[in-house]
């Protein structure tokens, strides 16, 4: 009788804290469906009485080209500092040679310098580079500043790898390369889906360099979202409907791979 009333408290709980969590959501999905007039008027939680697409079309058309910007240096960036890191965290775990574990330490420290710490170095270094206000100088900063989480990754998952699998294929006369490439890329594929998910979802919701790094037309969409304004009231409506906008691709990721990006959370504390 015990056991039943515990687990009867505990769907209680989960229930309320689910509504809780689904609360703002709704809000914002009611709120962009209703015309100028009842956005203003009306409690955000209230359903919209006649509801319209018109706020989302205004959304979209002041979001088209920063949506297009993000979706383009994300998914560069992401396959970059992906392949980079696995390749870090292949020679980091399997290959042994002297002072590795300190490489990686001071590859790891880079996951714990704060994006403010790095502002003005990062706005001067790209200007000279002739990459400021640039997709690819957004594509090189999310890149570079993803490798060290991604060699942890890697590096925890390759730990797990037989050693036994990696001499055979050394005895077998396969040279690093050919391991890497036949061997270990195969096996790799939930790594993979970890560092992904996690690198699009945080390059893609990134704020600091995108506003310190680009401008005009070049900007993503976390900025202009920022920027969404009404002209003499805010358009409450208008400015829902762009968050839904800008959130949908990462809200499509958790759900479609959210159980392997816990699996990787867990994975890289144990680890570390």
């Amino acid at each position: 009788m015990g056991v039943r009333k515990a687990e009867a408290a505990a769907v209680a709980i989960l229930c309320v804290l689910s509504f809780l969590w689904l609360l703002p959501f709704w809000s914002v999905i009611t709120t962009a469906l209703k015309d100028d007039l009842e956005a203003r008027l009306t409690v955000p939680v209230v359903p919209p009485s006649r509801p319209t697409l018109v706020p989302f079309a205004r959304a979209f058309e002041a979001l088209r080209q920063g949506l297009f910007n993000s979706l383009v240096f994300t998914v560069l960036a992401t396959i970059l500092s992906t392949l980079i890191g696995s390749v870090n965290g292949y020679f980091l775990s399997q290959i042994r040679f002297k002072h590795s574990d300190v490489v990686f330490l001071l590859l790891s420290f880079g996951i714990f310098i704060p994006y403010h710490a790095v502002a003005i170095p990062l706005i001067m270094v790209t200007s000279r580079l002739g990459v400021y206000n640039t997709l690819l100088g957004m594509t090189l900063v999310h890149t570079a500043y993803g490798i060290p989480i991604c060699t942890l990754f890697f590096r925890s998952f390759l730990d797990e790898v037989p050693q036994s699998l990696i001499d055979a294929a050394r005895v077998d006369g396969a040279d690093e390369t050919t391991i890497y490439a036949r061997v270990v890329l195969p096996i790799s594929w939930p790594a993979f889906v970890v560092t992904a998910v996690f690198q699009f979802t945080s390059i893609w919701n990134d704020f600091l360099f995108g506003l310190i790094l680009t401008k005009g037309a070049n900007q993503p969409a976390s900025v202009v979202l920022a920027n969404l304004l009404g002209t003499t009231a805010a358009e409450w409506n208008t400015q829902m409907a762009g968050t839904f906008l800008y959130a949908f691709p990462v809200m499509l990721f958790y759900f479609l791979l959210g159980k392997y990006l816990i699996r990787g959370y867990l994975t890289g504390a144990l680890k570390a």
